[in-house]
């Protein structure tokens, strides 16, 4: 990719999500920015006040399984930048609806919608929480790509909000990249 050209941020409002909003301002690339809500200043207020935003950012409004608003933020890129996905702080009652369906569904709309747009190139964030806790792994052995969560482990081991972050992590990544070659092709996964 290159400078003056547009891209995507998927969680634009997040930590990293906005330090990379900030980066790409500063290196002269419009953004589409995706937040939750468009009305909540906690998501959009420290975006709308970085150096280069009055001009080259957008936002957007998503939601990871409603299709048709990641096509809305996708259109017009030559490359995006996922880094969304549930992020919940609070008790989670319904795993399986709260963390991963967004989680994976999310992210196969988000790779669908960018095939669709005719987008060059898809960066998937990756998390520490893909590859741990793997017991099985040898301590000696440097983690690589085939080093994955145990999620076994994580079911026996821990209930709750962080076995579920972990699952929800773990699976849609595994399935980023199951699905790369037969739904995204011709397109460059970075994950």
């Amino acid at each position: 990719m290159s400078e003056s050209e547009v891209v995507c941020v998927t969680g634009g409002s997040g930590c990293i999500g906005s330090w990379l909003v900030h980066l790409l301002l500063t290196r002269g690339y419009t953004v589409h920015a995706t937040v939750k809500d468009l009305n909540d200043d906690t998501e959009t207020k420290h975006l709308e006040a970085l150096e280069g935003a009055s001009t080259r950012l957008r936002l957007f409004q998503i939601d990871l399984l409603q299709y048709e608003t990641i096509v809305a933020a996708v259109r017009g890129c030559s490359g995006v930048f996922h880094l969304a996905s549930p992020c919940i702080v609070d008790e989670v009652h319904d795993p399986q609806k709260e963390l991963l369906d967004p989680a994976i569904r999310g992210t196969m709309n988000v790779l669908e919608a960018a095939k669709e747009a005719g987008v060059k190139r898809v960066v998937v964030t990756s998390s520490v929480s893909a590859i741990t806790p793997s017991p099985g792994w040898p301590s000696d052995v440097v983690k690589t790509e085939d080093c994955w969560t145990d999620t076994e482990y994580c079911k026996q081991k821990g209930v709750g909000l962080s076995c579920s972050f972990l699952c929800s992590v773990f699976w849609c990544e595994l399935v980023t990249l199951v699905l790369v070659s037969s739904i995204v092709r011709n397109l460059s996964i970075n994950i």
